[in-house]
């Protein structure tokens, strides 16, 4: 089906007390963990929404919200303390994610930076899932983002961010299922509403298999080759695994969250690329073709709003990656960032009955 992207919606001119009400914390006690293991057809918000509507109404649906590649540069850096705000205004949101890319490309990949930042994700009210982006730590080869080893900066990220493994981030965090023990605390898991929910870390400039040219490197090292690898294998268990939860509990939906844009429709991919995807995108239409539920994919990285089906029957996406079968059950969402971070999504969870799981509405920070 083809349908067009929601409206923005208006904003509302009380802001919510940032103390946790009842109802949070109702949402939040019913927050179930889930174990872990160490351009297609393109569909829209707004059709959803208008069957939805009514189950919306009733009581039992919660909400999160979704942003990414924010902030940018330093007018987004002044207002991404009102933009938080903004976020811990908006009522029934029991959650926050953040797809990664906290800075652009070419800015310095200081601990400074990063510690700022995480004083403003510990801001939020609804705890933080944050999964990690290029820009702070991949891309900090560049000589204009400080010439780092970006492995180096990687270690620098899980320290700054995720030095309690199995904890989110905000100001009333809770308990989730981590991947720490295998070296990757930033893959989260958790299960919610009939919803099985899991943070992978996958990034853009293909994955850091893209050569360190801002260290002189003309191919990837192999340190780098052996931690993308080991990396992916265990974001491929992870998703296997949230998979398999989420049919032996007969969950509604699967919903995954990662930082690279393995769809970006507003270009012409190559391998040099998108290689290291390949594994991912078999493994992601191998386990939502056997899922009777609906599974949706949030991404950042390209910085434009879209929402579509990548790996549905038609869609060049198969025969680009490759893949055998197909996943018409698979909606994929990219998130606004960038100079395009005017507005965060707010994703509700429909009762059961409501002809999608999901539905959201692309929120603006200012009126």
């Amino acid at each position: 089906m083809r349908i067009s992207p929601s409206r923005n919606r208006t904003l509302r001119t009380s802001p919510r007390t940032p103390h946790r009400t009842r109802p949070l914390r109702a949402a939040l006690a019913a927050l179930v963990l889930l174990p872990a293991l160490g351009a297609g057809a393109t569909v829209s918000a707004s059709a959803a929404q208008a069957d939805d509507l009514s189950a919306q109404q009733k009581a039992g649906h919660f909400g999160f919200a979704v942003i990414g590649d924010v902030p940018y540069g330093a007018a987004q850096i002044a207002a991404f303390p009102s933009m938080v705000d903004r976020i811990n205004a908006e009522p029934g949101l029991a959650l926050a994610v953040h797809v990664g890319d906290i800075k652009n490309g070419s800015s310095p990949c200081t601990d400074e930076y990063s510690a700022m930042i995480r004083t403003q994700f510990d801001r939020f009210v609804a705890p933080l899932l944050y999964t990690p982006g290029d820009n702070e730590w991949t891309d900090c080869h560049r000589v204009a983002a400080g010439g780092y080893d970006p492995l180096e900066r990687l270690a620098a990220v899980r320290e700054t961010f995720f030095a309690q493994p199995g904890r989110t981030r905000g100001a009333d965090p809770i308990t989730v299922d981590s991947q720490a023990a295998r070296g990757l605390p930033e893959n989260v898991s958790l299960r919610r509403q009939g919803l099985s929910m899991a943070t992978l870390h996958v990034v853009g400039s293909n994955n850091d298999l893209a050569p360190w040219t801002g260290l002189g490197l003309t191919s990837p090292t192999r340190e780098q080759v052996a931690e993308e690898r080991a990396r992916m294998d265990a974001t491929i268990d992870l998703v296997r695994e949230t998979f398999a939860q989420a049919r032996l509990r007969h969950d509604r939906a699967v919903v995954l969250f990662q930082q690279a844009d393995m769809f970006d429709p507003t270009f012409a991919p190559t391998p040099a690329g998108t290689s290291s995807f390949n594994p991912l995108v078999q493994v992601l239409v191998d386990e939502a073709s056997r899922f009777d539920g609906e599974v949706y994919l949030f991404d950042g990285d390209s910085h434009h709003y879209n929402v579509d089906q990548p790996l549905a029957t038609g869609s060049r996406w198969l025969g680009y990656y490759d893949v055998e079968g197909v996943a018409d059950n698979l909606t994929r969402v990219t998130v606004d960032g960038e100079e395009q971070n005017t507005d965060f999504l707010k994703v509700t969870v429909n009762r059961p009955g409501a002809a999608h799981v999901l539905s959201w509405d692309r929120v603006p920070y200012a009126s």
